[in-house]
């Protein structure tokens, strides 16, 4: 049995395909501790690893307080984080021992940890994977377009951020790849190398396992049994990005009273009464059991977040993918280029294209025929088993 200190901060996305690696380590005899916010304690405490807190609030305050505008001010973002994760991390685990560390690929300072530990790592990508390569370039290209007078002391507080990380840790960063992909010797990817752009690039260090899907651990609310034999069309914008009221409106205008049976999740921050009058072929809940009506739905229209999206398609549901923020435009893309599905943009979206729109997925078999390729891919990476499996060779490598 070896002892894994996990690192992740506090995001939905983040942390869900972490439950059923934990999971697993656990019930082949791994001790997990994991450092990540009070919000998801009682999600991890379920698994059976140890749960340790950092400050949620100051987290976020530092890592906002990096800029909002730039990648590269976003990088500055979480190197402020190092001051409020670190020493709240070396604090309580002084004097415990652990044989290796697995860290989020962007939030909890993971790289550096694992650095100031000197702990054999492995870094938990729950995004489309990058290497050192292509995110250079893309910083290159987004740096390009950003006015010389504002680029420029954005830098500078890198050079400052980094300076400083070296004289307090005495860790170097070397690039800002190191801050914002966490690199380590072992990448576990939770998606397929045909869904990865460029799959084909990244070497053998990088395990893509596909999605990691297990049960939440959560009680919904919601009778399956109305659903079953209907073939719905599922609305969701995920967890973060859910509050919408227009567009849940426009959704009841689009396929109110129409013969299609829609599942609407509008997430906490929504109430169901501030929807007004609610078409007699809806179900609308603030939570629903995503993975259960995947099972059963014949088209999703989701925010093309990386779970939602990998979800949607391990289950072979076609998408409409309308995408908000973070990596989701690039993850609407990749669905459109495989043919999986289509991309909106909410800005300028009526009624009448989000019909049309489905109509047309709904209607041609392609769609369909690309979604069950991708589906087979999913279902037969292995998912957190896999993930597991490529952790104890990793283990074995460095003799844990």
């Amino acid at each position: 049995m070896a002892r894994v200190l996990f690192i992740n901060a506090g995001s939905e996305g983040h942390v869900n395909p972490t439950i059923g690696v934990v999971e697993e380590l656990i019930s082949r005899g791994e001790e997990v501790v994991y450092f990540t916010i009070e919000d998801f304690r009682e999600r991890i405490e379920k698994t059976g690893a140890t749960v340790r807190t950092i400050d949620g609030q100051k987290f976020i305050k530092a890592f906002i307080s990096g800029g909002r505008n730039y990648l590269i001010e976003r990088i500055n973002g979480l190197l402020r984080t190092a001051d409020i994760v670190i020493p709240s991390v070396l604090e309580q685990i002084e004097g415990e021992h652990f044989d290796y560390i697995i860290h989020d690929s962007m939030f909890g300072c993971g790289r550096l940890l694992a650095q100031i530990l000197k702990l054999p790592a492995i870094n938990s990508c729950t995004s489309f994977a990058q290497t050192k390569e292509s995110f250079d370039k893309m910083l290159e290209q987004l740096s390009k377009e950003i006015p010389e007078e504002i680029v420029k002391p954005i830098y500078d507080e890198f050079r400052r951020l980094t300076e400083m990380v070296k004289e307090k840790y005495d860790v170097e960063i070397r690039s800002p790849y190191e801050v914002f992909c966490n690199p380590a010797p072992l990448t576990i990817v939770y998606t397929t190398r045909e869904f990865q752009p460029f799959g084909e690039t990244f070497d053998q260090t990088y395990k893509f396992v596909g999605p990691s899907i297990s049960s939440r651990l959560t009680e919904e609310n919601f009778n399956l049994t109305a659903i079953k034999g209907k073939s719905p069309i599922y609305i969701s914008l995920g967890t973060v990005f859910n509050q919408a009221i227009d567009f849940y409106k426009l959704c009841f205008k689009a396929f109110g009273n129409t013969d299609h049976t829609v599942v609407m999740s509008i997430g906490g921050k929504t109430q169901i009464s501030d929807l007004g009058e609610i078409p007699k072929n809806f179900i609308v809940k603030n939570y629903v059991p995503q993975t259960e009506v995947l099972k059963y739905a014949k088209l999703f229209i989701t925010h093309g977040g990386m779970n939602s999206t990998n979800e949607g398609l391990y289950y072979g549901v076609p998408l409409i993918v309308i995408p908000q923020s973070a990596d989701q435009p690039i993850i609407a893309r990749q669905v459109a280029n495989l043919g999986a599905g289509i991309t909106l943009q909410m800005q300028s979206l009526t009624a009448k294209q989000l019909r049309e729109a489905a109509d047309h997925v709904l209607n041609q078999p392609s769609f369909y025929q690309a979604v069950a390729n991708m589906r087979e891919s999913f279902q037969k990476a292995g998912g957190y088993h896999q993930a597991v499996d490529e952790i104890f060779k990793f283990k074995s490598q460095y003799d844990i």
